[in-house]
C-alpha cells in the first residue's frame, strides 16, 4: 500500500503579494516594455528605469573610469586650467587614442569636460578634488574589486578576501594598522564636518574617542571645542600613531592615549561623552554589544554616547547601506550595516536611555545617534 502524502498547508497570498506578482509579470513583458517606452505619459519612467538597469550592468566600467582618472592624478592635473589631450597622453605614456577614449568616458560621467582636443575639470571631478578621502577610497577599492571578481565564491567562503587582510584589529601590528588608519584619516575631515555641524561638543568636559584611529577626529573636535579634554582608546599600534599625530598637532597637553581592546579591557572612566566614529558597523553583533556595554560601564551619570557612521535604510541612499557596505563589510570579514532602529535597540539593551537619531546634512556619509546614561 502506498503511503498517503501529508496535506500541505498553503498560506494565501496577501493583497500586496498578489499586486507585486502582477506588477513583476507586467514589467517583465517585452510587449508592455515597448508600449511604456512609446506612450507619452510612461515614456519618462520607462527611460529612467532602463537607464537605471543599464547603469547596474555598466557600473564596474564607470568605477574603473574613475579609478583610472584617480590613478593618473587627472583631477589635480586639470585643476588650474584645461590641458590638451595629446599632452595628457604623452605625460601618462598612454597612446593618444586611448587617452581620448578615457577623457570622453570621464566626460560622460561628469568627472571631466572636453571640447574634443582639450580636457578640463568637470563638476563631479571638482567635488571629488575637494574631498581627498574619496580619492583614497577609490584607490583602496582595488582590493574590493579583487574580492568581488567572483562574488559567488566570496559568498560561499571559497575565496581568500584581500580586504580581510586589511582589517587590523584582531592581530594588529604597526605594519597592518598604518595603512588602514591612513585610509580612515584621509576620509575623516568630511565625516568630522558632518558630526560637528550636527552636534555641539562645547557643553562637555572630557571626550573619549573609542577606536579613534590616528586621532584625526579628536584633532577636528579640539579646534571646535577648545575647552574639551581629549582621550583616545585603540589597539596599541594604532594608539602609538595617535600619540604622534596629537603631539604634532600641539594637543599633547590636552590629550591622553590609552591602548587596549575596547571590547573587553577597562576603559578610562572620567569622560562625560564617548564617541564611536565609523566603529560599530565594523563589528559583528556580539562584539558591537560588548563595545557598547563596556562604554556604558565607563560613563558616569548623565554621560553621553555618540555613534556616527553610514547606516542602512538611509532615505535617498538605500544602495549605500545594504548594497555597498553590506558586501564591503562581508569581504572585510567583520561587521554589517545597521538601520538606526537597530542601533537604538542595541544601545537600550546595553543600558543607555533616551537614544535618538539626529539630523545630519549628508546622512549618506554619516548618520548620528546619541544616547545617555541615567
Amino acid at each position: 500500500m502506498s503511503a498517503i502524502a501529508p496535506a500541505v498547508s498553503i498560506t494565501p497570498l496577501s493583497w500586496r503579494e498578489r499586486w507585486q506578482a502582477a506588477r513583476n509579470r507586467l514589467l517583465a513583458s517585452p510587449r508592455f516594455q515597448q508600449w511604456a517606452a512609446a506612450f507619452p505619459l510612461t515614456r519618462p519612467i520607462a527611460r529612467r528605469e532602463a537607464t537605471a538597469l543599464f547603469d547596474l550592468c555598466a557600473g564596474f566600467v564607470y568605477a574603473q573610469t574613475l579609478s583610472a582618472c584617480v590613478s593618473l592624478d587627472m583631477f589635480e592635473r586639470l585643476a588650474a586650467m584645461p590641458v590638451a589631450i595629446a599632452t595628457l597622453a604623452a605625460e601618462s605614456a598612454i597612446p593618444p587614442e586611448a587617452m581620448y577614449r578615457l577623457i570622453r568616458a570621464a566626460a560622460a560621467l561628469r568627472l571631466l569636460e572636453t571640447d574634443g582636443t582639450t580636457a578640463r575639470l568637470g563638476p563631479l571631478g571638482a567635488a571629488l578634488r575637494g574631498n581627498p578621502g574619496i580619492a583614497a577610497m577609490v584607490r583602496h577599492h582595488a582590493l574590493l574589486y579583487r574580492d568581488l571578481a567572483d562574488p559567488i565564491a566570496l559568498l560561499r567562503g571559497d575565496a581568500t578576501a584581500s580586504l580581510a587582510a586589511y582589517w587590523p584589529y584582531e592581530q594588529a601590528t604597526t605594519d597592518r594598522a598604518a595603512p588602514y588608519s591612513a585610509l580612515m584619516a584621509a576620509s575623516q575631515p568630511m565625516i568630522a564636518r558632518e558630526i560637528l555641524a550636527a552636534y555641539d561638543f562645547k557643553p562637555h568636559r572630557c571626550l573619549l574617542d573609542l577606536g579613534g584611529g590616528d586621532g584625526s577626529f579628536l584633532t577636528a573636535v579640539a579646534h571646535n571645542a577648545p575647552q574639551l579634554a581629549l582621550m583616545l582608546f585603540d589597539v596599541p599600534p594604532v594608539a602609538a600613531l595617535a600619540r604622534h599625530k596629537l603631539e604634532a598637532a600641539g594637543l599633547a597637553a590636552r590629550s591622553r592615549i590609552h591602548a587596549g581592546d575596547m571590547r573587553h579591557d577597562a576603559l578610562p572612566s572620567d569622560a562625560d561623552i564617548i564617541t564611536l566614529i565609523r566603529v560599530l558597523h565594523d563589528h559583528d553583533d556580539d562584539q558591537a554589544m560588548a563595545i557598547l556595554r563596556n562604554a556604558r560601564g565607563a560613563l558616569g551619570p548623565r554621560g553621553t554616547i555618540l555613534i556616527a557612521e553610514p547606516m542602512a535604510g538611509t532615505k535617498g541612499a538605500e544602495s549605500m547601506g545594504d548594497a555597498y557596505f553590506g558586501l564591503y563589510l562581508f569581504a572585510m570579514g567583520s561587521g554589517r550595516p545597521r538601520r538606526p532602529t537597530e542601533v537604538i535597540a542595541m544601545l537600550e539593551a546595553a543600558g543607555f536611555i533616551a537614544a535618538k537619531q539626529r539630523r545630519t546634512n549628508q546622512p549618506m556619509l554619516a548618520s548620528l545617534i546619541t544616547a545617555r546614561t541615567a
